[in-house]
């Protein structure tokens, strides 16, 4: 017999609870209460014009190996566009670029080259950057756990940064990944973003953008959970989580009850705090510490002109020292009069712009536009969305992984739900808020749900790919022959 597993949330993190309980032989049951899979990786439908646009650009690197896995599992990796050189600038006059590319030399001397003819720094810059980057590869993980309870802005003080080399390399990154100032972050965040990202293997910095609306990305879902007798609820909202005094029995829906042998919460932290009652988050000491979780916003702005600022060959653009951080290329497409080109600009730890109003928020981006693009002069653009994300992210504060809860609770330890399992990239994944932490919590929910369910002795045993029980269900590295695929695109 198949058991129920009901999983609370069709984001990132419960899409990929659900596929690999689907791909067990069990029955995942997806609760989303938006009409689309993604959360807040997703597209909308503008009320304005009708077309569908991204809620804000989400970007993968080589390092996401879970993600990775994740998409080939859905089969559209084919869908993802890789880039090999990041473009930085930091605008002016003459608008120079430098760009970002592995060069010949082996990880994790890889971008070494790049660094050194980087124009917008200082040679003091390069030589200091160079030095922490060192400090970085020395440390390990274990050196990047001591600085837990301490901001990345200390790290740099302790490695002698010159305020150039923040302004216009750590920083850009760092909000970039953790949406939040280095002076503000937890230090062992951003350390595990450089050693991840930029230090691990020579791809690891490669940036991977969705050619197709991100929506699109999620068609598959529904026949992966069917295939298997699964069920796909969009637009039904999960009440409650029912509790008996020892187990999860089911999930309270708009749409009545669904008993299940287990469930997944796949959900924020506030929502899952509402889904509780008080008797059940006093049995689980998990649930106890949700409310310490703070948010931090982001700002997507989609801009369309009826002249072409910005270079075909020009995907992207990192901006250093403005209130922007990416400028995208979305094309050039034609609305039969005219030929409008689409970009799409993207602020992280947006706290400054929330009470902003779009007019606002369209003219201050224009003015990093103007500085960054000096085709876009005198232009305006003739039409523009402001998409806010007020909680876009949990906010990655040092010392806030003593809070992030596990997926399981320790079996029969009486400090939690045996059956009850928790996701989501602010869960215990050891990551940022990031897609990539989103999956993890995805797949190690998944597989402590399924491991959980046999040692109890609750019905059939799951059919559990050993490799991947020994890995706790994450993907550390991508196989080779997929690596070669994907090295093999642009």
């Amino acid at each position: 017999m198949k058991r129920r597993i009901a999983i609370i949330g069709g984001g990132l993190a419960g899409i990929a609870a659900a596929v690999r309980i689907a791909e067990a032989g069990e029955r995942p049951i997806l609760i989303e209460s938006r009409k689309r899979l993604g959360g807040r990786a997703t597209s909308l439908t503008d009320p304005r014009s009708g077309a569908t646009i991204d809620n804000c650009q989400h970007v993968l690197l080589g390092c996401c190996t879970n993600l990775i896995d994740l998409y080939d599992r859905l089969h559209v990796l084919d869908d993802i566009e890789w880039h090999r050189t990041l473009h930085w600038t930091a605008g002016g006059r003459e608008a120079p670029i430098d760009t970002i590319r592995a060069g010949w030399l082996p990880a994790p001397l890889h971008l070494a080259r790049s660094l050194r003819r980087m124009t917008i720094l200082s040679r003091d810059s390069k030589r200091a950057i160079s030095r922490a980057m060192l400090r970085m590869m020395r440390m390990g993980e274990h050196g990047r756990l001591a600085w837990r309870n301490r901001t990345f802005g200390e790290f740099l003080n302790d490695a002698d940064q010159p305020l150039e080399a923040v302004r216009r390399f750590w920083e850009p990154i760092v909000v970039s990944a953790c949406n939040m100032s280095v002076d503000r972050v937890g230090a062992a965040f951003a350390l595990h973003v450089f050693q991840e990202g930029f230090l691990a293997n020579k791809w690891s910095y490669t940036m991977g953008l969705s050619r197709v609306p991100l929506a699109r990305l999620y068609d598959s879902v529904a026949s992966e959970i069917e295939g298997t007798g699964g069920e796909l609820h969009l637009g039904i909202s999960a009440k409650a989580i029912a509790f008996d005094g020892r187990r999860i029995t089911g999930v309270v829906t708009e749409n009545g009850f669904v008993e299940t042998a287990a469930a997944i919460a796949a959900v924020p932290p506030d929502r899952l705090e509402k889904l509780c009652s008080d008797v059940l988050i006093r049995y689980d000491i998990r649930l106890q510490s949700l409310g310490r979780l703070q948010f931090s916003p982001i700002l997507g702005v989609h801009l369309w002109f009826d002249q072409h600022i910005m270079p075909d060959d020009l995907p992207h653009l990192v901006v250093v020292e403005r209130d922007i951080q990416w400028l995208f290329n979305k094309g050039v497409a034609s609305d039969g009069a005219n030929r409008i080109q689409h970009l799409h600009a993207v602020i992280s730890a947006a706290d400054d712009w929330m009470a902003l109003d779009e007019d606002e928020i369209v003219r201050r981006t224009m003015n990093d536009i103007h500085h960054v693009l000096p085709r876009s002069l005198g232009l305006e653009p003739i039409d523009a969305r402001a998409i806010k994300e007020k909680r876009a992210a949990f906010a990655p504060l040092p010392g806030i992984d003593a809070f992030r809860p596990a997926a399981a609770a320790e079996y029969g330890a009486g400090t939690g739900v045996d059956n009850l399992f928790l996701a989501g990239d602010w869960t215990d994944t050891g990551w940022p808020a990031t897609m990539e932490g989103a999956v993890r919590s995805g797949y190690t929910a998944a597989h402590a749900a399924l491991q959980r369910l046999n040692t109890s002795g609750a019905g059939e045993s799951s059919r559990v790919d050993p490799s991947s029980a020994a890995r706790g269900g994450l993907v550390e590295d991508v196989p080779t022959g997929l690596l070669a695929r994907v090295l093999g695109l642009r």
